[in-house]
């Protein structure tokens, strides 16, 4: 049976790869329809693609945007971008709220971002949740996906990963598990207390909230072991020689917080105000907390505190482009 499925998964990568030459050269190449199971590549216009992956963890294919170089694409590296706590699922996403393929389109770079994961922490869950099942994303992202992307996009190997509020969380845990993997991670608005009593409290309100799911399947029950092992900010030795940037508002309304600047299909100015508010100053203060500890632990990080952000898309639009500068530098050492 192992070699069953071992000849299947090597089909399947092989597959892709014919597939995804067509990112390379115009056209789409079609997969046999009698394969349901094997991935598949499709234009969405400009140098957009959707790329989907069957992930053997969760038994289920996982679509990603996928942003290639317009120009000599062959050997770009490649930045891992992830969602907030909707996981691209709704509107709230990368590429429909913020100029990314257009702030891209001259770079030298792969971007790549799942379309799902909502609630999840892109995490590997430790047990079935009626709800969502059960995740296993560190293991899709770290082990599964990667050779798959560098076959397919025919990359240099080198990888960097960012995310936004709950995947900001991530993306340090994802960098702490898989040492060597990312060579630069960016943390935009995010929380690295995850073990305390409030930074349990807040993961395990995002994760009811977002997808209806109960953090005890996740991470198990109030003071278990995979609490602390998933704590950035006690683990955040392991991140020593990664290229870092960190950052977040201090929810004070700002020059975004407008209706002139109101991203589409956005909460209410008010809403963005007085939540996103909220939420961003509890981030501030996570990260402050965060960028002490690198300091105190001799860990060099780009930190940046602005005195004015909610916790909204403008803004970080906006830090992705302060951090692109961390970010290619991480992916050309």
């Amino acid at each position: 049976m192992s070699e069953v499925l071992a000849a299947r998964r090597r089909w399947r990568v092989a597959a892709l790869v014919v597939a995804v030459s067509s990112l390379i050269a115009p056209g789409v190449i079609a997969v046999s329809p009698s394969a349901a199971d094997v991935p598949t590549v499709r234009p969405l216009g400009g140098n957009v693609w959707e790329m989907v992956v069957h992930s053997a963890a969760m038994s289920r294919d996982i679509p990603l945007h996928v942003i290639r170089p317009r120009h000599d694409p062959a050997g770009a590296p490649t930045l891992y971008l992830l969602n907030g706590a909707g996981g691209g699922e709704d509107g709230a996403n990368w590429l429909d709220q913020t100029d990314l393929a257009e702030f891209f389109a001259d770079k030298h770079v792969n971007v790549v971002i799942p379309k799902r994961g909502i609630g999840s922490y892109y995490t590997d869950w430790i047990g079935r949740d009626p709800k969502i099942g059960r995740p296993r994303w560190q293991t899709f992202l770290t082990q599964e996906l990667p050779a798959v992307v560098d076959t397919a996009l025919n990359t240099n190997g080198r990888n960097a990963i960012a995310g936004l509020s709950m995947s900001a969380t991530s993306v340090f845990n994802l960098a702490i598990a898989a040492p060597g993997l990312y060579r630069a991670v960016a943390s935009y608005s995010g929380c690295a207390r995850t073990s305390t009593p409030e930074g349990q409290a807040a993961v395990r309100a995002i994760v009811h909230t977002a997808a209806g799911a109960n953090a005890d399947h996740m991470w198990g029950p109030p003071g278990a072991v995979a609490w602390t092992a998933n704590d950035p900010y006690l683990n955040a030795a392991r991140l020593r020689g990664v290229a870092l940037y960190i950052s977040s508002g201090s929810g004070r309304a700002g020059v975004y917080d407008t209706p002139r600047h109101q991203a589409p299909g956005a909460p209410s100015v008010e809403n963005q105000i007085v939540v996103g508010g909220a939420l961003e100053a509890a981030a501030r203060h996570c990260t402050e907390d965060m960028a002490r500890r690198l300091s105190g632990l001799g860990i060099p990080a780009v930190v940046h505190l602005p005195a004015t952000g909610t916790h909204s898309w403008r803004y970080w639009e906006d830090e992705l482009h302060r951090s692109w500068s961390v970010l290619s530098t991480g992916l050309s050492r």
